[in-house]
């Protein structure tokens, strides 16, 4: 009884004939060339289209390899001289959006939670993470108890808070020649979906 579950076991552990593999594969062609049947001519064809693909494959990807370790770059440059330019564009981009010294009491009422200062509520948000004397300025300009809120536009609060270029302009040139904050112009816009 122990060598009939041994043989059993040994039956159940054999691995399946690569026919039955070949069978069963989605690798096209492979079917083809181990199979059951006995026509040497269709599996010799076969085998020859798959070695000859593998083949080509092979010899692509080398030659890929190749050319990649070669390192190949090609540049074109077209140069064109112009005798007079205009005054490049510039664009300043500050991530500090507006100025605290510039919000007032209003903004405070109006885009407080919008600037991540006040919470729904009207209280100073994470007062724990606010220095010591921002806090007491924020404390003051946060006290909405009798008080009336005015009509608040946030064109006007971006052009009062934000950075000019008076302040954000330290030195300037242009083509060896001294140039200042009344050579820039600000250019406003709007992005459309």
């Amino acid at each position: 009884m122990d060598i009939k579950e041994d043989s059993e076991d040994m039956d159940y552990k054999r691995p399946a004939p690569i026919e039955v593999f070949a069978s069963r594969s989605t690798l096209h062609g492979i079917s083809h060339m181990f199979t059951y049947e006995r026509m040497c001519i269709k599996r010799t064809l076969w085998i020859l289209f798959f070695l000859s693909s593998v083949g080509v494959l092979v010899m692509v990807c080398v030659d890929r390899v190749q050319l990649y370790f070669q390192y190949p770059h090609v540049t074109k440059l077209d140069e064109v001289s112009a005798p007079m330019m205009v005054f490049p564009s510039v664009t300043f981009c500050n991530l500090n959006s507006f100025r605290f010294s510039r919000v007032t009491r209003n903004d405070l009422y109006h885009a407080g939670e919008l600037l991540a200062l006040l919470n729904g509520r009207y209280e100073i948000r994470d007062p724990h993470m606010v220095e010591e004397h921002v806090l007491q300025i924020l404390k003051e300009r946060a006290n909405f108890d009798n008080y009336k809120p005015r009509p608040f536009n946030m064109r006007e609060f971006y052009d009062r808070t934000g950075h000019d270029i008076k302040e954000m302009l330290l030195s300037c040139s242009y083509r060896g020649d001294p140039c200042s904050n009344d050579n820039f112009k600000v250019v406003s816009q709007t992005y459309q979906q």
